[in-house]
């Protein structure tokens, strides 16, 4: 990774920072010099891990989420309504393939599932992790994010070698970019740099459908192409993304 560094800020653990460096084999710097500042940045500080470049900033945040997953605010979520997670008889064993920043799944514990994130690209993570460790912390969602299980890993290995059965599997590939870059997001302006979209979505969907889950929901652009030409049972549709929804009895 030639364009990122870890930038230990002060007061970081510096056995911490110097364990990230090692483990993504990138170079571990203390200060910031001209030279580093249109690298990307894995900042190690106190209050948390963040990706930078520039004027840019992602870091985790799962308590801005709160609001979100109200009695009164939740119901309106898209995600919640393809679910239909109140419709389960037990608590459901969501997968989330492709967890990112885990902001869909933590909708998914909201709801009152049972998630567990899967993510493969390490320093994406690195941040997840970070972030649910910080919510933990959160009184207002510590309940929400006991219910959040993360491993690092492919979840495609996951998926053709568990015995589990999951209720409901979540697939959310990577859009490809769009040409206007004032309509992508800060973060994804930061995330496109470190995890291209994803090529493998097809093959993810079909090792999702070999598990029969009771249902798949894949969030696709609300005018793109269903994913790997399969045709869902039923769509939720907003603005700017749409949820394909298949259902197996």
């Amino acid at each position: 990774m030639e364009n990122i560094i870890v930038f230990a800020a002060p007061g970081a653990d510096r056995e911490f920072a110097l364990g990230v460096a090692e483990k993504l084999d990138i170079e571990l710097t203390e200060k910031i010099t001209e030279a580093s500042r249109d690298l990307l940045l894995l900042q190690i500080a106190p209050d948390g891990v963040s990706l930078r470049q520039g004027n840019l900033v992602m870091q985790g945040d799962f308590s801005k989420l709160s609001l979100r997953v109200t009695p009164g605010k939740i119901g309106q979520e898209m995600l919640f309504k393809a679910a239909k997670i109140k419709n389960f008889e037990n608590t459901p064993l969501a997968v989330d393939a492709t967890a990112g920043m885990g902001e869909d799944s933590f909708i998914l514990a909201a709801a009152g599932a049972r998630v567990k994130l899967f993510e493969k690209d390490p320093i994406i993570a690195l941040l997840l992790s970070d972030a649910l460790r910080r919510g933990k912390n959160d009184p207002k969602i510590a309940a929400v994010i006991s219910r959040m299980e993360f491993a690092e890993g492919d979840s495609l290995e996951y998926m053709r070698e568990t015995d589990e059965k999951p209720d409901i599997i979540y697939l959310d590939p990577m859009f490809p970019a769009r040409s206007k870059s004032g309509l992508i997001k800060k973060k994804f302006q930061l995330l496109g740099q470190l995890e291209p979209p994803a090529t493998d979505g097809e093959e993810m969907l079909r090792a999702a459908m070999n598990l029969r889950p009771k249902k798949i929901i894949v969030k696709r652009p609300a005018k793109g192409e269903n994913l790997g030409n399969y045709k869902p049972h039923y769509s939720l549709k907003g603005k700017a993304i749409r949820y394909d929804c298949f259902v197996f009895a």
